[in-house]
Order: C-alpha cells, then sequence, then structure tokens
C-alpha cells in the first residue's frame, strides 16, 4: 500500500500543483488541503481535495487530518505551517485522537518546542549563531528609539523585516534614517483593509482579514545589511537528518526583495554544513528552505532566515540526493531511494510561470532551462488562464479609480 501525503496551502500558488505531481511520480499517494478552484485540481495527480476554509483554518485541517489519515503532511506556505503548529497545540488534551495529530505533525515537520521559534526572526539567528554559524546581526525593534540607537551601532544600509511575513511582502532595504523610520510604521502597521479585501475577493484567501479588523501590529527586525548574492536551498529532511538537497544561487527575481524566479544550481560546502546543523538542532522532518547571503567580497555564505516549509523549487528533480519527493518516498516507505530522470542538464532554471509573468520576454525563457510542465497542458492553460483573469480585474480597478477620480467634486 502507498503512503500517503496530506499537502496543505492556503493560496493559489501554482509550485504547490508541481510538488504534487512530483510527489505522485514518486510514489506517493497525494492528497491535498486548499482553497477552491487551486491549480491542484488540473494536476490530476490528487486523488482526494479537502476545501480550505479561511474563517475555519483548524478545521478544515483537522477533518482533512481525519479522513486521509496521512503518513507525511507536507505544508507549502508559511500560512499552512503556522495553522499546523497552532493545531498541534490545541490538540494537547484531546485524548487519542488528539494524540495521533500532534504525533503525525511532529514527525511530518520537526520538534515541536521550536515551532514558534521559526518565525520569530531574531531568536531564530540567535539560535544559528549559537550553533557556530554565520549570521548577520539581527535584533527587534520596538519603536522609533531602537531603530536610531541600531543605526548608529549598525550603520546604513539595514535591513527591516517583519516576524511572519514572506516572499519579501514584508522586508524593506532602508538606506537612510527617513525611510528607515517610515518602513517600520508601514511594516508594523495592521494590514489594510483594502490589501484584505482584495486578498479575499480574488485569491479567496480571508486571513488578512481578521489582523486587519483588530489591528494587530507586526514585530519588526533590524539586520545588517550584507553586500553580495543572495543564495537558497532546499531540503528534505528526516528526524534531523538531511536526505536531499538543492542549492542555487539567485539570478533573477520578482523586485528588490521578492521571490526568485531564475537560479542557478550551485555546490557550497558551507550552505550544505548549515542545512545540516540545522536539521540536527531543530530535528527537522519534511521539506525546508534555507536562504543566505554570499558575501561579495569573501563568498562567506550568512544565513538569513529559514522557510519551515516546501519552497518552490521542490519540485525539480536533478539526480540522487537532489531529488526531495523520492528522499522523502523512501524515508517514509523505507523502501530504496530512487531517484526520477534528471528534467535537465542545464544549471540555470528559469521558473514557470514565475518568470514569464516578471518578464514575458526575459532571455532567460530562451537560454535557461524554463520549467514549463510541457507534459500537463491542462495546468499551463490554468496557469495562464488564471494570469488573465488577474490582470483583467487590476485593470477593471485602474478603470473604476479613474472614473472616481473624474467624478469627485473640484475643490
Amino acid at each position: 500500500m502507498k503512503p500517503t501525503v496530506l499537502i496543505v496551502t492556503t493560496v493559489r500558488w501554482f509550485p504547490t500543483a508541481r510538488l504534487a505531481v512530483t510527489l505522485a511520480n514518486a510514489g506517493f499517494t497525494v492528497d491535498a488541503v486548499c482553497p477552491s478552484r487551486h491549480p491542484l485540481v488540473k494536476t490530476h495527480s490528487v486523488h482526494q481535495m479537502y476545501e480550505y476554509h479561511g474563517l475555519r483554518p483548524l478545521t478544515s485541517l483537522r477533518r482533512a487530518i481525519n479522513s486521509a489519515k496521512p503518513d507525511l503532511i507536507v505544508p507549502s506556505d508559511d500560512l499552512a505551517t503556522q495553522h499546523l503548529h497552532l493545531l498541534y497545540e490545541q490538540e494537547d488534551g484531546a485524548g487519542k485522537s488528539g494524540a495521533n495529530v500532534r504525533a503525525l505533525i511532529e514527525r511530518s515537520l520537526g520538534a515541536p518546542e521550536d515551532f514558534r521559534t521559526l518565525y520569530a526572526r531574531t531568536k531564530f539567528i540567535k539560535l544559528a549563531e549559537a550553533e557556530g554559524i554565520r549570521v548577520p546581526q539581527t535584533e527587534v525593534i520596538s519603536d522609533a528609539s531602537d531603530l536610531r540607537n541600531w543605526i548608529a551601532h549598525a550603520g546604513l544600509p539595514t535591513i527591516l523585516k517583519a516576524d511572519g511575513s514572506s516572499g519579501g511582502i514584508g522586508v524593506r532595504v532602508v538606506r537612510n534614517s527617513e525611510d528607515a523610520e517610515q518602513a517600520l510604521r508601514d511594516l508594523q502597521a495592521p494590514p489594510l483593509m483594502a490589501r484584505a479585501a482584495k486578498r479575499a475577493l480574488i485569491d479567496q484567501d480571508v486571513t488578512l482579514v481578521w489582523p486587519s479588523l483588530l489591528r494587530r501590529r507586526s514585530i519588526v527586525n533590524a539586520q545588517t545589511f550584507i553586500a553580495g548574492r543572495e543564495a537558497t536551498s532546499a531540503v528534505a529532511c528526516w528526524n534531523g537528518e538531511v536526505l536531499a538537497s538543492l542549492h542555487f544561487e539567485v539570478v533573477n527575481k520578482v523586485g528588490s526583495a521578492g521571490y526568485a524566479t531564475v537560479l542557478r544550481l550551485i555546490e557550497n560546502a558551507e550552505m550544505s554544513a548549515v542545512a545540516e546543523k540545522m536539521a540536527r538542532r531543530f530535528k527537522l522532518s519534511g521539506m525546508h528552505g534555507f536562504d543566505f547571503m554570499l558575501e561579495a567580497q569573501t563568498g562567506s555564505a550568512y544565513l538569513i532566515e529559514i522557510n519551515p516549509r516546501s519552497t518552490q523549487v521542490g519540485h525539480l528533480t536533478l539526480g540522487l540526493g537532489r531529488d526531495i519527493p523520492a528522499a522523502l518516498f523512501g524515508a517514509v516507505s523505507g523502501q530504496e531511494v530512487r531517484p526520477a530522470p534528471k528534467v535537465t542538464e542545464d544549471d540555470t532554471v528559469a521558473l514557470f510561470p514565475q518568470e514569464w509573468i516578471r518578464d514575458p520576454a526575459s532571455p532567460f525563457l530562451q537560454s535557461a532551462y524554463h520549467d514549463v510542465p510541457w507534459d500537463r497542458p491542462e495546468l499551463i492553460r490554468a496557469c495562464v488562464s488564471a494570469r488573465r483573469k488577474q490582470r483583467a480585474w487590476y485593470s477593471q480597478q485602474s478603470r473604476l479609480q479613474e472614473f472616481s477620480m473624474a467624478r469627485a467634486p473640484r475643490r
């Protein structure tokens, strides 16, 4: 009987569909908890779908787990991981069924005593430093006074990051004191209702509604600026041991602080050692990612954060030791690891649809390996259709705004 993996996602993120395909190809039965109309529907690789309800997220997860009885859970975004951490806490004292859920979450993610640390940027960096890992100085910034003291000590430019953010949304690189104080105010501020409404209406994601209504403020951290090149690692872990890993240098990305769209596969002994140390320290299981800065002058790798979930490169199968789904299947099933054929011999990968969305005329779509799922045309069509609808919505909003401004009384 094939082991079952339950993918948990709260957003319609295309790489999650790619991950489902490779997990199924590796030998898993794949079930998923996801919002309605997710691209996962188009893969034909998911055995059973369970709808994710943003207003009742833990109920959604609990029902899916009890029904699917998975051998492994794989969250594919930060909020999904946070839901699983909270579900672990809530199932304490819930009898045998609660104990089973807690054991499954621990088996899938790692040591529960460290769950909260994974989203506390400063605390995580301090723990990494205690392990002898090279990290930038990082501190919690409570107010403008803290910020001024930080700048006097660490200098400019500097980086401000909000806890619980991802994809570069909660990150600012600031180069003067005035911009730094404005960035602090912006990052600490509760989500704007307009943004929460857009996420709810367009993405069917209501997770920002309550923080917006309750005016919840974010914890902001300052981190010293490391001049150099960004890099990222994706790993498969089991009981604190790294089973497979992918290490990339970032070639192109969305904006100055957004997600990567073009990557170059590299070998980096320091990045590998960091992944192994952190996996051991947190007793990690499942899929995780680590982000680094490679210092320009020395090439030294500075660990800047962890992604306690699958990342957008987790579906890439690049041979023995570089096939994350196959490594996880081997760990869960107890069978010999049999990696899939390498998808490319090219070291440079243009992620689809990320790079295509960033720049449809990008030269990397031709010069690099363009990661298009040609064997899943229905998935490609769904991606293109979703992109067109999103553009049409934004275009309509722009026209409505122009119209309202034209109708506004002149003063």
